[in-house]
C-alpha cells in the first residue's frame, strides 16, 4: 500500500503542472489560433468559426475547407504591424538592459549585506507589489508631467529653465518599465549571488586578481543564470506591455500591445488580433527555448 500511495503521489505531482499547462495555455492557445484562421463577420462573435464541433465530424471537415491564412498574410503586407513588432522588441530590449544596469548592483549589495539585514532588504524590493500596478503607473504621470514633481524639483535646484518633456515619450516608457519590473530582475540575480561561495573570489584575489578582475572572472559568470532569468522575466512581459505605453507613452507610441488592443476592441477584428497575438507568442517562445537550451547545456557540463 505504501508503494501504491507513493506512486500515486509521484504521478499526481507530475499531472498537476501538465493539467495547468493544458487548461491555462494549450486550450486558450488553440482557441486563439482557431480564431486567427477565421474570417471577420458582422456577428457576435465577430468571426466565422472554424473547427466547429457543433456539426460533428462532417461539420469539422466542412469548416476545415473554410479556414485561411489571409490574416497572417495581411500582417506581412501592412507595415504598421511589422513596425509595431520591431518597436516593441527594441523598447523591451532597452528597458531590460536599463533594468539590468540598475538591478544588478542592488542584488549585489543585498547579497553582500549582513544576513540579519537581508530579509529587510528583500521586503523593500517586494514592497511595491503591495500597491496596485495601475496606481503605481498613474503616479508616474504626476511625477513626469511638465508641471510635475520632477520638473518642480529640478527647477528649484536651478538645473533647468524650461520644463523637461518626458511624459508621452519613450523615456517615460523606459522609466515605467524599469520601475515596474525591477523586482523581477533583482530577485533571480540575488538568489544566484546569495548561493555563491565567497571563498572563490577570495581565492582569485589571493592568486593576484584585483577586486574588479575577480568580479568579472568569478562573480559575474557564476551569476549568469540569475541574469538570464531576470532578463527573460523583464523582456517577455515588456514586449507585450499595454498599460505603461498607453498611460506614459501617449497616443503616438507604437507597441504591439496597443495595436492588439486597438484591433480587438476598436476595430472589432478578432481574427487579425488573434493572428497578432499568435505571432507575438512565437516571438517570445524563441528566447525561452534559447534559455532552456543554455540551462540544459550548463546542467550537462556540471555533471
Amino acid at each position: 500500500m505504501a508503494k501504491l500511495a507513493s506512486a500515486f503521489v509521484s504521478r499526481l505531482v507530475i499531472i498537476i503542472p501538465y493539467a495547468w499547462l493544458l487548461f491555462f495555455f494549450l486550450i486558450p492557445f488553440f482557441i486563439v489560433f482557431r480564431i486567427s484562421l477565421s474570417q471577420t463577420a458582422v456577428a457576435m462573435p465577430p468571426y466565422m468559426p472554424v473547427f466547429d464541433l457543433a456539426g460533428g465530424l462532417s461539420g469539422i471537415a466542412q469548416k476545415l475547407r473554410e479556414f485561411s491564412l489571409d490574416n497572417y498574410v495581411w500582417l506581412t503586407e501592412d507595415a504598421l504591424y511589422f513596425n509595431a513588432y520591431v518597436s516593441s522588441v527594441v523598447i523591451a530590449a532597452i528597458s531590460t538592459f536599463l533594468t539590468l544596469l540598475i538591478g544588478y548592483p542592488i542584488a549585489y549589495g543585498m547579497a553582500k549585506a549582513p544576513r540579519s539585514l537581508r530579509p529587510t532588504l528583500l521586503m523593500m524590493v517586494i514592497l511595491p507589489f503591495w500597491t496596485s500596478f495601475l496606481i503605481r503607473v498613474y503616479a508616474w504621470i504626476a511625477i513626469l508631467k511638465p508641471e510635475g514633481l520632477l520638473n518642480q524639483f529640478l527647477s528649484t535646484l536651478g538645473l533647468i529653465d524650461q520644463p523637461l518633456i518626458i511624459l508621452n515619450t519613450n523615456w517615460a516608457i523606459y522609466i515605467g518599465i524599469v520601475y515596474s519590473y525591477l523586482p523581477f530582475m533583482v530577485l533571480p540575480i540575488y538568489s544566484a549571488l546569495e548561493k555563491m561561495d565567497l571563498s572563490l573570489t577570495e581565492a582569485a584575489q589571493d592568486l593576484g586578481c584585483t577586486p574588479a578582475a575577480a568580479f568579472w572572472r568569478v562573480t559575474f559568470p557564476l551569476s549568469l543564470p540569475g541574469v538570464v532569468a531576470g532578463c527573460l522575466l523583464v523582456f517577455i512581459p515588456a514586449v507585450g506591455e499595454f498599460v505603461i505605453p498607453d498611460l506614459l507613452g501617449g497616443s503616438e507610441t507604437l507597441m504591439i500591445g496597443k495595436t492588439l488592443w486597438s484591433e480587438f476592441n476598436s476595430n472589432r477584428d478578432w481574427p487579425v488580433s488573434s493572428a497578432v497575438a499568435i505571432i507575438l507568442l512565437m516571438i517570445l517562445v524563441i528566447p525561452i527555448v534559447y534559455f532552456q537550451n543554455i540551462q540544459a547545456k550548463a546542467d550537462g557540463e556540471g555533471r
